[in-house]
């Protein structure tokens, strides 16, 4: 069972060494996001916002907060994966547009709001592990984006969870779920490390 797309999967593995030399363009970077905002969300809330750090400035205040990891300054962008927390009373805003483009009728809506709010309302804790959730998946679809384009990725969560919050200007809805370094490579990275076998991580039922 293989193809490019498999096989791109399956090759990728963290980067450590980035060409410190390159550079992502302001259409790689809107590239990548958007390839990232076609993810998975639960109700189309799309509960995700992306802070791209790339000038020398901004990485010099991330990178003291951030366990002073190289990949932050040497990539060309590290990304800062925010998840917002779940809010069904965006519900009807965010389906508005498949409405419009004819994808479902407006009727539908209520359908998908009320469920949400059941969910949602008053469970501050579910509506955290939504922001998660979320933002994962989105940081999940550039990574691999990123690889099928030949430029390596480094997620992180050794950072200062508060002081990126607050130097970054995040809201108080806001969790910066993991940053995420992305950019052309030079030599010296390893190969995907090997996994746990399948047998031990699968069950069937």
């Amino acid at each position: 069972m293989t193809n490019p797309v498999i096989e791109n999967m399956l090759s990728r593995s963290a980067a450590k060494y980035y060409d410190t030399t390159a550079t992502l363009s302001d259409e790689q970077i809107r590239d990548l996001v958007q390839i990232g905002t076609s993810a998975p969300t639960s109700f189309h809330l799309q509960n995700w916002r992306f802070i791209a750090v790339r000038t020398p400035e901004a990485k010099a205040r991330l990178r003291p907060i951030s366990w002073d990891q190289p990949a932050i300054t040497e990539a060309a962008v590290t990304f800062i994966i925010i998840g917002q927390l779940a809010d069904a009373s965006v519900v009807p805003h965010r389906l508005a547009p498949l409405v419009e483009a004819g994808i479902m009728p407006a009727r539908l809506i209520p359908e998908w709001e009320n469920p949400a709010r059941g969910l949602y309302d008053d469970n501050p804790q579910l509506q955290r592990d939504e922001a998660i959730r979320t933002a994962t998946f989105g940081a999940s679809a550039i990574i691999y984006a990123a690889r099928s384009l030949g430029w390596g990725s480094t997620p992180m969560i050794g950072f200062d969870f508060e002081a990126v919050s607050e130097e970054f200007g995040l809201a108080d809805n806001e969790i910066p779920v993991m940053l995420l370094s992305v950019g052309p490579e030079r030599a010296g990275n390893w190969a995907q490390k090997p996994r746990l076998p399948v047998l031990d991580v699968l069950a069937f039922a």
